[in-house]
């Protein structure tokens, strides 16, 4: 048991406050009245934090897509069938995608990572980590084993340590899975005590009878699976996805590593959420892209602490609104590096 707590709690480093402390220093000597670029010092500051370097570098972005089929598609709650997974799969791989098309123009590689598809033969681009063929129905049972859940968590956690390893320095978490919507509501729900009706979304543009089921659903795998509010792993693997359970591992490998992760949409913001769960310090190495019109985003986001950098009113998912944020990086770290200081004027 010890030896599996370590495994899915990789040790997190503290942030390095000083240099953190000569970044701000710098900013505020810039040419600018004091904090007139709001957001953009505040990434500048925060991301010299997490790495170490007042001038932080972050030329290296990648853009992690990690894919899973939901089984509580059988209920009716999409508006799409669970097939339309494995076609936006190969999508990815013909760079035809929102995603594809966002990061070429931000300069980022995409990975797509399959935890969880009910995809066998995956093209090859893809990176293949398949727990399972899909989760079950969570609205008769367990979407999935805690092992398979555990075994998806460390798998996220070895995508974020070997995409430091190859030298990545920013990395965006999106996914891809026909139903996640509802196993995310389900688990923010379960996480947070709060009503179904205040979190519950449209997901992929369901209308008012699907919306309506959609609710009656997620209150119906609450009930039947009765997750475990203080134990996180135990929500994510009766209620929650393969892709969830990846994209938590990731946010745990990536802080475990100081590697800076931004966060898309309600999804990747609830496994962050449950990556919170399991070590709180994580937040330090997050950061927020968007604000999703999904109803539980803005409340997820409020009890994480993180304040989005854009409200671009999206839903798509897939990292989308994540690596959309990625030219503010871009951005800040260039003002930080290329404005003349009120020394260099001569003040």
């Amino acid at each position: 048991m010890e030896t599996s707590k370590r495994r899915l709690l990789p040790f997190i480093p503290v942030i390095h406050e000083d240099i953190e402390l000569a970044a701000r220093n710098h900013m505020n000597e810039l040419t600018k009245p004091l904090g007139a670029l709001g957001n953009l010092e505040e990434i500048v500051i925060r991301l010299a934090g997490m790495t170490g370097n007042v001038m932080p570098d972050i030329g290296r972005k990648t853009m992690v897509v990690f894919c899973g089929d939901h089984g509580v598609t059988e209920e009716g709650v999409s508006a799409y069938p669970s097939d339309v997974t494995g076609l936006m799969i190969h999508n990815f791989c013909k760079g035809g995608a929102a995603v594809n098309v966002l990061s070429r123009r931000a300069g980022a590689d995409v990975k797509v990572v399959d935890v969880g598809s009910r995809l066998k033969k995956l093209p090859a681009c893809v990176v293949d980590r398949k727990v399972r063929l899909g989760t079950a129905n969570m609205a008769v049972g367990p979407a999935m084993e805690r092992e398979e859940a555990e075994e998806a968590i460390a798998i996220g956690i070895t995508i974020a340590q070997e995409l430091k390893t190859e030298g990545v320095q920013l990395a965006g978490v999106g996914e891809m899975g026909i139903g996640n919507t509802t196993a995310t509501s389900a688990v923010a729900s379960a996480l947070t005590g709060m009503s179904v009706d205040k979190l519950v979304g449209r997901g992929t543009g369901i209308d008012d009878v699907m919306l309506r089921q959609k609710v009656k659903v997620i209150r119906k795998s609450l009930a039947v699976n009765q997750p475990n509010k203080a134990d996180a792993i135990d929500v994510l693997a009766k209620v929650g996805g393969l892709e969830l359970a990846a994209m938590t591992g990731f946010v745990l490998g990536a802080a475990s590593v100081r590697l800076p992760v931004v966060i898309d949409g309600v999804i990747s913001t609830v496994a962050a959420f449950v990556a919170m769960a399991l070590s709180s310090d994580v937040k330090k190495y997050l950061f927020a892209s968007h604000l999703s019109v999904e109803p539980a985003h803005r409340i997820l986001l409020d009890q994480l602490g993180l304040e989005p950098l854009i409200d671009a009113k999206m839903r798509l998912g897939e990292g989308s609104g994540a690596v959309l944020s990625f030219p503010l990086f871009d951005s800040a770290v260039a003002v930080a590096r290329e404005m003349a200081t009120f020394a260099d004027l001569g003040l």
